[in-house]
């Protein structure tokens, strides 16, 4: 009998978990070094960033062909409106695991300074260098970083509501191993 899946598949709980991480400790790099003074420590940090930063954006792509391609499993029973915030929320989050990235990539490349991932493979531009352009995106960029780790803890929050108050072992679906 074809039952619907109960859990998300080994590849969503795994993308899930890399960009957990990925998505936290490059917010945590990024906010550390901004206040850092220019010297070669602060430059090796802000190519780790923007390493970093592109490689969240390629597991996006790949979770978000997945999530197109797999279906999640069925909701669990709650209010409407739960059901609402819970589907806004998500979206809000794949849209910013794009939003954040691209918009340092632009950045980076409006302030003159090129990404090369891992050192070796130069990146195309996405703008000319244009230094109140940089600085307009540089804004805009910490300002959806700080909007993406909201949603993170809010996410965070919400799976903490559904451990201690309704528990309905909503985290078992999204945790490594088996049920």
């Amino acid at each position: 009998m074809n039952q619907p899946a109960t859990r998300y598949s080994s590849t969503a709980i795994a993308l899930h978990w890399l960009m957990a991480l990925a998505i936290v400790g490059n917010f945590c790099l990024g906010w550390y070094m901004s206040d850092l003074h220019m010297s070669l420590l602060r430059l090796k940090l802000f190519n780790y960033h923007k390493w970093a930063g592109v490689t969240i954006l390629l597991l996006a792509t790949l979770r978000l062909l997945w999530r197109l391609a797999k279906r999640p499993p069925a909701d669990l029973p709650a209010p409407k409106w739960q059901h609402v915030a819970a589907h806004v929320t998500h979206w809000a989050l794949y849209a910013l695991f794009f939003a954040v990235p691209l918009v340092g990539w632009a950045y980076s490349s409006a302030s003159g300074f090129p990404i090369v991932l891992f050192g070796v493979l130069p990146l195309p531009d996405f703008v000319a260098k244009n230094h109140e352009l940089a600085e307009t995106l540089k804004g805009l960029h910490g300002t959806l970083a700080w909007t993406l780790i909201t949603l993170v803890g809010l996410h965070i929050a919400a799976v903490g509501k559904h451990m201690v108050i309704d528990r309905d072992g909503l985290l078992r679906r999204m945790m490594p191993g088996r049920a």
